[in-house]
């Protein structure tokens, strides 16, 4: 018998396991479905590359064919270890804008504008630089800015002041719009995943139980209260008793899958999978929202690009150099700088996210990730506030079948327009000096492609997600919502959903920040509430 289960020990799961587990009188269980992160590059910043692709680490999703992006498979990579997508992600840390919490807010969601949330980011956080009016220092989370920073990404930026948008030192600072460097879940050189920063610590404390490789199967739901769960282990299914509540932390694309496994949504679609309806939440695996991403290349003057000297033998020097000083390229994160520039008329606050990254991936025949062979850098592009809404539905009754992902990209007219607008805002950058000094060819779209249906075209043909799913088990006061403003699974009692699933709007930025602030403010109210 444990007080508290945990479902997921990902960016909001280990959170919770540390928070609740301050509490010495309670008994937390943390299942993962997931192995350890014992992999050596789960450490290492520039290993994202290799973690991005199929691994043990990854549950490798992807999407349906999505008929906006002629009929393409969209991957969707997540994290499947202690830390989740934390352990395998760019690093970034973005908390969004103040209007999209105060947009929470005026959905009628008390406590969830951003002087609400504001102090749980800042409670989670130790800002290298120091503490400041939007910034924490003694948090768990260590915040830095690049340890690299290129001089292609500082023409960057210099670009991008001379082409109208304002220079930014903090962009998570009191304005977000402009452009500047990006901030990171790093320590020392070394990637700070909710793993390191919130379960080690607690990792040795008697009432926390973590259990790994133990893969969900149902939660167990008695006379309308959630009363254990069932979970799969070295082949064995196995039973916890939770006293308190069962937290669901899985995530946007696995909470909602396992809600519905327990026969918690849409009463036809459980029914067509055999799966007994203990209630008939219609809303839970819809209002899925993603970050669509395209890229643009550059082929540029050898000194522009770090392809060079992460290719070959130059790679070597470069790993020996990080093992001895957690210093140079191997610090790179997935970008450096960043611009939150406004895209549609009228947006009245930043609607696009552009980041540079000084160099260039291929994607080889074998399914592998390489640095690009000649001297290229990459800006890419998504639309902040996507109107386009998939959903998410179960592939079977059984657990072990992988979720089904309607993503919709495109479905939406705003989000093709934002898209074609953001192409043409990378090219006024990079078509303005000092950057432009740099380029020698633009190889993405490519110089045929000119026209806005030709963006458009090429938007269709390239873009991916920027891993970015949220929404699926939407908070809410309507019969839509899966939860309330305190998170509490409507009609289920000693249930709660704790993560980016219960977003209802996405929030315009990378989502690993934010999902730690829910995870910071549900144990917060778990706390309360038990009180």
């Amino acid at each position: 018998m444990y007080d508290y289960i945990v479902i997921g020990a990902g960016s909001a799961g280990c959170v919770l396991a540390n928070r609740l587990s301050e509490d010495p009188s309670v008994r937390v269980l943390l299942l993962e479905a997931g192995p350890k992160p014992t992999n050596p590059w789960v450490r290492i910043p520039a290993g994202m590359s290799r973690l991005f692709l199929p691994n043990p680490l990854n549950w490798s999703y992807f999407t349906e064919p999505e008929a906006e992006l002629e009929g393409r498979k969209v991957y969707w990579p997540r994290g499947k270890t202690l830390g989740g997508s934390s352990a395998i992600n760019g690093l970034a840390y973005v908390r969004g804008h103040a209007m999209d919490y105060d947009g929470w807010r005026q959905l009628g969601l008390a406590g969830w504008g951003w002087d609400d949330v504001l102090p749980y980011f800042k409670k989670s956080e130790n800002r290298e630089t120091g503490e400041t009016s939007h910034h924490g220092v003694g948090g768990n989370l260590s915040v830095s800015d690049p340890p690299v920073r290129h001089p292609a990404a500082r023409d960057f930026i210099e670009s991008g002041v001379a082409s109208g948008i304002a220079r930014n030192g903090d962009l998570n600072g009191p304005e977000q719009a402009g452009i500047g460097f990006l901030q990171f879940t790093m320590d020392k050189g070394r990637r700070h995943s909710t793993n390191d920063a919130f379960l080690g610590p607690a990792r040795g404390r008697p009432n926390l139980d973590i259990q790994t490789e133990a893969h969900t199967q149902r939660i167990r739901i008695k006379d309308g209260r959630a009363t254990g769960v069932v979970y799969r282990q070295g082949g064995v299914e196995r039973e916890a008793d939770a006293a308190r509540e069962v937290i669901l932390s899985a995530g946007a694309l696995n909470s909602p899958q396992i809600l519905m496994l327990s026969g918690l949504g849409p009463a036809a679609h459980l029914m067509e999978h055999g799966i007994p309806v203990v209630a008939d939440l219609s809303g839970v695996g819809e209002n899925l929202q993603d970050h669509l991403y395209v890229h643009y290349v550059a082929r540029v003057t050898p000194e522009s690009s770090v392809n060079a000297r992460l290719r070959g033998v130059r790679a070597y020097l470069e790993g020996a150099q990080y093992l001895l000083t957690r210093g140079g390229l191997l610090t790179l994160a997935a970008s450096q700088a960043c611009a939150f520039v406004e895209g549609l008329p009228g947006a009245g606050h930043p609607d696009l996210q552009i980041n540079f990254r000084p160099l260039s991936f291929d994607f080889l025949p074998t399914g592998e990730l390489a640095i690009g062979k000649t001297p290229c850098v990459t800006a890419s592009v998504c639309y902040l506030r996507p109107q386009s809404r998939g959903r998410i539905r179960l592939g079977g009754a059984d657990p072990a079948l992988a979720p089904v992902i309607h993503a919709n990209y495109l479905t939406a007219e705003a989000d093709r327009q934002a898209m074609v607008a953001g192409v043409n805002w990378i090219r006024r950058i990079f078509g303005t000096a000092p950057l432009k000094d740099r380029v020698l060819a633009e190889e993405l779209p490519g110089p045929e492609v000119r026209t806005d249906a030709d963006i458009l075209a090429f938007v269709r043909r390239m873009s991916q997600s920027m891993y970015h799913p949220v929404g699926t088990a939407r908070m809410g006061n309507d019969a839509g919502a899966v939860v309330d403003e305190r998170l509490r699974v409507r009609g289920i009692a000693g249930l709660r959903v704790v993560d980016a699933s219960i977003m209802p709007l996405i929030p315009s930025g990378n989502t690993n920040a934010p999902t730690i602030m829910v995870a910071e403010k549900g144990a917060a109210m778990i706390r309360a509430d038990a009180r």
